[in-house]
């Protein structure tokens, strides 16, 4: 049984190639010999442990609120800093007060003077002269005086369409001009000499009109209301109604007419002419303040007659009739009756001529009582207001 128990045992190692178990003997002396390497190196970390103290290693997260705890007290700190109070006497260090502007040099004209030269130059509807600088195809630029030049556009430059452009401006030309746009970014401003001529015109025409003035004009279109003509480059209007001839208007196309100005508005460019009126104050002229005139009641209203003078006519208004009272104005003048008045009005702008007759009078109410004498001995009367009205004329 002992021989088949080897041959078991054989067979065994053989099948699978293993390699039979190694014992490792270790002897006593041996033994001993890690014992006291094992107590060596454990006393040495025993004194590293109390030579150095262990380092601590945190993860991030933790790090970072260390971090931000640090920082909270930091500013902590610097508040109560700020919250005290200074004192300068605990202080060594030598501090120096803000300076006031009293204590510069301090020149108020010249700071004055330097505020008016940034001041834009150049408000909407401000003249000013310039001279041109730079003339390019579609404008010009105009020297005013400010930081930046005005610019003029073409069209801007005068009245109707300009062929010769820059024969007619030329470079150092001084002209005045008008500001028609306030200052864009650059500090540019626009300006315009049509405008000003435009302005002027309106200027002078509203004073002809106020003087009653008479003016020749041509006729240089027409429409199905009246005449178109050109006053001083504005467009002026003449209706049928006021031509003496309103037939055949069309045929006035370029001829001239004196006409006077009947409505004149800047403001909405309106601007009016009559040759009616011009008759009519051409009659105006040729009568003077006090004058004794002789004409028909042509129609009787609540407020007075009116009087034809022959190519005018004349208003006697109720207050002006006489120095008494009266009910109707009936009972003293009636239409188609013949009278003489005194001119106590003329009106040139409106063409109204105002008449008197209670100047007339030698006591109240006489025109009433007996208006036959008073109208027969009207000349030698009229003679003692002239004075009366020669003062009038000299108040003027």
């Amino acid at each position: 049984m002992g021989a088949s128990n080897k041959n078991a045992q054989d067979n065994i190692q053989t099948k699978g190639n293993k390699k039979p178990l190694q014992v490792l003997h270790i002897s006593k002396k041996d033994s001993q010999e890690i014992n006291n390497e094992q107590n060596n190196s454990q006393e040495d970390i025993k004194k590293e442990n109390i030579a150095i103290k262990p380092k601590i290693t945190n993860d991030e997260s933790v790090q970072e609120i260390e971090d931000n705890n640090e920082n909270t007290k930091t500013f902590d700190i610097s508040q109560q800093d700020l919250n005290k109070p200074l004192n300068f006497s605990e202080q060594n260090t030598d501090f120096q007060l803000e300076r006031t502007v009293d204590e510069f040099d301090f020149d108020e004209s010249a700071f004055l003077e330097a505020l008016n030269a940034n001041e834009p130059i150049g408000a909407t509807g401000e003249t000013i002269s310039g001279k041109v600088i730079a003339i390019e195809s579609d404008g010009l630029y105009v020297d005013i005086g400010g930081k930046a030049p005005g610019y003029m556009p073409k069209k801007e430059c005068g009245l109707g369409v300009i062929t010769n452009f820059k024969e007619k401006f030329s470079i150092g030309l001084e002209m005045e001009v008008l500001v028609i746009k306030e200052q864009n970014a650059d500090g540019m401003v626009t300006v315009s000499a049509r405008a000003l001529i435009l302005r002027q015109s309106w200027e002078k025409v509203s004073s002809s009109a106020k003087n009653g003035e008479l003016i020749n004009v041509l006729i240089n279109g027409f429409n199905r209301g009246g005449l178109t003509c050109d006053v001083d480059g504005l467009r002026g209007f003449i209706p049928r109604s006021q031509l003496e001839d309103g037939q055949d208007y069309q045929s006035f196309v370029g001829k001239n007419l004196k006409v006077a100005f009947l409505e004149v508005n800047p403001e909405s460019r309106k601007l009016v002419l009559s040759e009616k009126k011009a008759l009519l104050v051409s009659k105006l002229t040729s009568l003077e303040l006090g004058q004794l005139i002789e004409g028909e009641v042509l129609a009787v209203k609540p407020y007075g007659f009116f009087i034809d003078l022959g190519g005018a006519s004349g208003l006697l208004h109720q207050s002006s009739l006489t120095n008494g009272s009266i009910r109707s104005l009936r009972e003293v003048f009636r239409e188609g009756e013949i009278i003489k008045a005194l001119i106590s009005e003329i009106d040139l702008e409106k063409g109204r001529i105002g008449l008197n007759t209670a100047l007339l009078e030698d006591s109240a109410g006489e025109l009433i009582i007996d208006k036959q004498k008073v109208m027969q001995e009207a000349t030698e009367r009229a003679l003692k207001t002239k004075a009366l009205f020669d003062k009038k004329e000299q108040d003027k």
